[in-house]
């Protein structure tokens, strides 16, 4: 049986593991399935990320930082090789550089590339680098949304493009009892609450929710959900401006339904922020979102309640998010996550990219039971090269 390898730079919580491991776990082609890291160890995989202990046996640690691309290779060709690999699906042009020849060289039928960032304007090399690579192994080329859609046909003058958004698992995000969450949590549960998720460092720019705070009434609190270098700093911010029995520090969350349910409002106020996972978490929850207004965040927001926050002007800031506060919920954004972001949508759309060459082994009771039932791809595929 021909084993289906993702391969990644590096395997954490952020936007491209999850996505890596979602599909490794939603797929309905129960082939043998493996997710290549490229660095760091297992030891240290699992300790920024214990979830990961439940699919530890489908996971390989190159862990090869310090070795050079010709060797890199090298190890993956002999992978790739003694696992039979009949699909290699990379993700990030990392990867794609190593892990895209080493599957040529070792005669992988099927080779997909997943880009996820949105790198193009900031680093003018690799769109040529990228591009060339392109050219010599021919993937299937995929990317999450639109924005980056347009980025990539602009700048590498390509039209064989497949979108497959993000996906989140929306039967473990979902709508939850917001009195009894905040109790958990230890929030009030009388106010209106502000969340954001993510690490606690300058790019992500939580003092802006801070400060803002301080202009919202009095019954309004902001709860952020993360750790990071900039903790201590956030913290004497608060007492600075008197906002400690309004802001909540949480940590690390294990259980980010929870987290979400509690909320009224998520917010992200991020300089940099490619493709958030976190928003499409909350949404699947029923909770709205705001977002700073760049990279692929528009990909993410419900159309009909999602808000593009202004970041640039501390005003229209406050004045943005006391008017979602103050909206009344109409359509739950829920139904847009489960419409174009669940899980098994993405799972699927994966799926049907390996069935261009690679035919599907299926043993999903939900699937093979009925052949009618089996997964179809309801996205276009690019022509083979």
């Amino acid at each position: 049986m021909n084993a289906v390898i993702q391969v990644v730079k590096h395997l954490t919580p952020g936007m491209v593991g999850t996505a890596a491991i979602n599909i490794q776990q939603f797929s309905a082609l129960r082939q043998t399935r493996f997710i290549i890291c490229l660095e760091g160890t297992m030891s240290e995989t699992l300790e920024s990320w214990p979830y990961l202990k439940n699919v530890i046996d489908k996971l390989i640690f190159l862990d090869a930082e310090s070795e050079t691309t010709a060797s890199v290779v090298r190890s993956l060709v002999k992978l790739f090789r003694t696992y039979h690999a009949g699909v290699v699906h990379t993700h990030q042009s990392t990867a794609l550089y190593q892990a895209g020849i080493a599957a040529r060289l070792a005669g992988v039928k099927t080779l997909i590339h997943s880009e996820h960032d949105n790198w193009l304007e900031e680093e003018p090399k690799h769109p040529r680098l990228l591009k060339m690579v392109l050219n010599c192994i021919h993937p299937a080329l995929v990317t999450n949304g639109g924005r980056m859609n347009n980025r990539l046909q602009t700048y590498l003058n390509r039209r064989d493009i497949t979108t497959i958004p993000h996906g989140v698992d929306t039967q473990r995000f979902q709508p939850g009892n917001q009195s009894m969450a905040r109790l958990r949590l230890g929030l009030p549960t009388g106010a209106k609450i502000i969340g954001t998720a993510g690490r606690l460092i300058p790019e992500k720019r939580q003092h802006l929710l801070i400060h803002a705070l301080s202009h919202l009434p009095e019954n309004v609190h902001l709860t952020l959900a993360g750790e990071g270098s900039l903790a201590q700093a956030l913290h004497m911010l608060t007492i600075k401006l008197s906002l400690s029995h309004r802001v909540h520090f949480m940590g690390h969350v294990e259980n980010m339904p929870e987290f979400y349910q509690a909320l009224d409002l998520f917010c992200i106020t991020s300089e940099e922020e490619d493709y958030p996972a976190s928003p499409l978490e909350a949404q699947a929850c029923g909770i709205p979102a705001a977002l700073t207004d760049m990279g692929a965040c528009s990909d993410v927001l419900c159309p009909l309640n999602g808000i593009p926050l202004n970041t640039d002007d501390e005003r229209t800031l406050i004045y943005q998010i006391h008017t979602a506060l103050l909206k009344k919920q109409g359509i739950s954004p829920r139904r847009y996550i489960l419409q174009h972001h669940d899980v098994r949508i993405m799972a699927e759309a994966y799926d049907a990219l390996c069935y261009q060459v690679n035919p599907p082994y299926i043993d999903n009771p939900l699937y093979a039971a009925n052949s009618a039932r089996q997964p179809k791809c309801r996205y276009t595929l690019p022509n083979k090269p």
